[in-house]
């Protein structure tokens, strides 16, 4: 399942350099953390890779 906007994307990165420990877990916050808390690492790396070109900012509710 890919990223449906480049703010996703970027926090599954953020979760995913925690899970890996080359971040410190305190570093994390909103989505990225509950992310990390409830994800595996194969799952983050799905969400995490991919183009970021043509994708929104943020996922529009409508």
């Amino acid at each position: 399942m890919p990223a449906k906007s480049k703010a996703q994307q970027m926090a599954a990165g953020l979760a995913l350099s925690v899970k890996r420990g080359e971040k410190k877990k305190s570093e994390l916050k909103g989505a990225a953390k509950e992310m990390e808390e409830t994800m595996s690492e194969a799952e983050l790396e799905e969400l995490a890779s991919g183009k970021r070109k043509g994708k929104p900012e943020h996922k529009s509710d409508a």
